[in-house]
């Protein structure tokens, strides 16, 4: 189809959140994003990058993240099995050879200014935030293995990104600049949509609106749709030429509701 999901010039920024975008820029702060999962959080990196013409490292936490893995990281495996099998001794004695540089390294070492994303900083180990603290401040850190120092060129844009997985540490939070993303009023959420889908039919944006948000004010639902169940669900409707009927039933329910109970509570 011809409309595009997700594509960076399609992103719209409230009034607020552009605000918070300026006060990072301004601080020369990490911007500490938090919202409801598919508010757009992540998605901002990709817009930023794409408005300013920045490079954008990307650096997605998980459980067992450490925080020098967005650093560098000395891949010392490849470097003994390099010792038992290349001829290329002096490649093995030069551990340089084997440092690999993670999103914030790369950032850092970047000639030009460029955007970096930390994203759901949150499901990491707790002292994971407190263990980037004198980095982020600094923008800079030591290659133990070597001693080298890299020193960021440019201070990064830096966008971290958190669901409330988990409470952050006052000391990190202290060097953040805060935004939280609310979900869209009705008005914003309809200009959203159109960005995506600007051939989307008036009366399809309309009905297709009003049914999300019935759902959404569904109190024991344990899984609220959103933009992005959204967005999904609409391209699913346009592709497949679907209308919504008149008697209120939902076609590709299951794009909205991703919950067994929700869905057996929706029926």
């Amino acid at each position: 189809m011809s409309e595009e999901r997700n594509k960076p010039e399609t992103y719209l920024l409230s009034k607020e959140l552009e605000e918070a975008v300026q006060v990072a820029e301004i601080t020369a702060r990490p911007l500490l994003l938090k919202g409801e999962p598919g508010t757009g959080k992540s998605l901002l990196a990709d817009y930023l990058s794409f408005k300013t013409q920045k490079k954008l490292y990307s650096w997605h936490v998980k459980s067992t993240s450490l925080a020098k893995e967005g650093l560098y990281f000395y891949d010392a495996v490849s470097r003994l099995n390099d010792s038992r099998f290349t001829e290329d001794k002096e490649k093995v004695r030069n551990i340089e050879n084997y440092i690999r540089l993670g999103a914030l390294g790369e950032a850092f070492s970047a000639a030009e200014p460029s955007v970096v994303l930390i994203d759901e900083i949150d499901k990491a180990d707790i002292e994971f935030p407190n263990d980037l603290l004198l980095e982020l401040d600094r923008m800079e850190f030591v290659i133990q293995e070597t001693g080298r120092k890299i020193k960021a060129i440019n201070r990064p844009l830096t966008l971290i990104t958190s669901n409330n997985e988990k409470e952050l540490p006052a000391a990190f939070l202290r060097r953040c600049i805060f935004h939280y993303i609310d979900f869209p009023e009705p008005a914003f959420m309809a200009d959203i949509v159109s960005s995506h889908f600007p051939k989307i039919e008036s009366s399809l944006l309309k009905r297709a609106l009003e049914s999300f948000y019935v759902i959404r004010t569904m109190d024991d639902m344990k899984k609220k749709p959103g933009t992005s169940e959204l967005l999904d669900w609409i391209q699913i409707l346009i592709h497949m030429g679907a209308k919504l009927p008149e008697d209120g039933r939902i076609p590709y329910i299951g794009a909205l509701v991703k919950n067994e109970e929700d869905l057996k509570l929706f029926r």
